[in-house]
């Protein structure tokens, strides 16, 4: 019997929470396989087992913060040459969701089965495959006995799995669509769920954020009608050599320079020691939305990096992040934050601040719509790309007029992206 400790994931990580089993006790696994996911600083990880066997215990429930060095789970080793043991009885199925509410889940033991596993998690585990193959195929419901394998030896890639759920949904698409359901007008049940993983990991850090930095938020609206055409340029370059060029790199470029310009605005407080720190490098923490939930990967050194290669880490890391593959020590020493949910929608917003960082800057759609441009002939209008910018700043550490400045400074930088090489 082998009583497995959890182990230090990470570099000066105390504790862990359990955010998912991946098996449940009775369940035959074998040796590097994937047993529960533990979260530590938003890093969420795989714990693979340490050798075949079968599941017989686990030791804390979904949820619980353990510390580093406590026995989570024991596994029967000398069961490896058995038949796989079957669910204990008392063991129900996870409940399918439900229009009818569920009771929330009882904590007040330390002890907790999760819920069998589906009728192929044994047929998966028998599969070879990547962990983030494993991941992916969880989330999007493949069943990874029906997916062919490209890696050495037919092992199934993150890549392989997204590919046969690609193919799927098209066949699905090329079927007669039936008639869409007529949507309800009555009330529909609560939806409980979990707070836990990465949602509680958020909500405590921005609680902190907010509880102690006193925020104030500057916002000032950009014309990046020449950036828009710049970054057309870019993009081909860019594609020519399989780097995928967004609208980032030169955000961050120009934030990086007027950083070093108000350095007031780059840094954190040192609180033991009385101090503001306002590092001479700027570390750029990137906010990414994953299925995991939002996670704030840093980009070190931005100042003395080209665009291209910009583009090129933040391509690696939002691929990383969405895979839950970005380690712990790339989710800390960033010096200033981005938020970019341009992409997503929405013309303005108020972001929290990544604390201990001292500010933050939001990112927001580009709309087209007339302007007023000025020339040596007077003033004509014609269709233009606007932007806005919003700067959430720890009051505490700068003031108003800092940020108002920073701002202005950085629209200068990003209305005229030729300055940038200046």
């Amino acid at each position: 019997m082998i009583e497995f400790k959890l182990p230090d994931i990470g570099e000066g990580i105390a504790e862990g929470e359990i955010v998912k089993w991946l098996v449940s006790p009775g369940t035959r696994v074998e040796e590097h396989q994937p047993v529960v996911e533990v979260m530590t600083d938003k890093a969420t990880v795989e714990v693979p087992a340490p050798a075949s066997g079968t599941l017989t215990e686990t030791l804390a429930a979904e949820g619980d913060v353990v510390p580093v060095g406590s026995v989570i789970f024991i596994l029967d080793s000398e069961s490896s040459g058995a038949e796989p043991a079957p669910a204990p009885a008392a063991v129900a199925p996870a409940p399918a969701p439900s229009p009818a509410p569920s009771p929330a889940p009882d904590q007040t033991s330390a002890v907790r089965t999760p819920a069998a596993p589906s009728p192929g998690a044994y047929a998966d585990s028998k599969v070879l495959a990547v962990p983030s193959a494993r991941r992916v195929a969880r989330e999007l419901g493949v069943d990874l006995t029906e997916v062919s394998g490209t890696g050495r030896n037919g092992v199934i890639r993150r890549k392989d799995v997204e590919s046969f759920r690609s193919d799927t949904a098209v066949a699905a698409s090329a079927a007669p669509a039936a008639a869409p359901a007529l949507a309800s007008r009555g009330a529909v049940a609560d939806q409980r769920v979990p707070f836990r993983g990465v949602r509680r990991k958020v909500a405590e850090a921005m609680a902190r954020s907010v509880y102690t930095a006193p925020h104030f938020t500057v916002v000032e609206e950009v014309d990046v009608t020449n950036l828009v055409r710049v970054r057309g340029l870019a993009k081909e370059m860019g594609a020519a050599q399989g780097v995928k060029v967004t609208y980032m790199p030169f955000i961050m470029t120009a934030v990086a320079r007027c950083l070093f310009e108000f350095r007031m605005l780059n840094g954190h407080l040192d609180e033991e020691a009385g101090e503001i720190v306002n590092p001479g490098y700027v570390n750029l923490g990137i906010a990414t939305d994953t299925p995991n939930g939002l996670i704030v990967p840093v980009i070190s050194n931005v100042e003395s990096k080209g665009m291209m290669v910009l583009a090129q880490e933040l391509m690696d890391l939002a691929q990383r992040a969405r895979g839950g593959k970005v380690t712990s020590s790339e989710l800390r020493g960033s010096t200033f934050t981005i938020t970019n949910a341009g992409n997503i929608g929405g013309t303005l917003a108020t972001p929290i601040i990544n604390f201990p960082d001292i500010a933050i800057l939001g990112v927001h759609r580009i709309v087209k719509r007339p302007g007023v441009v000025e020339s040596a002939d007077g003033d004509r209008i014609e269709v233009r790309h606007y932007m806005n910018l919003s700067c959430s700043v720890d009051h505490r550490l700068a003031d108003g007029a800092d940020a108002a400045r920073f701002v202005s400074r950085l629209r200068t930088l990003l209305e005229e992206p030729a300055l940038l090489a200046l």
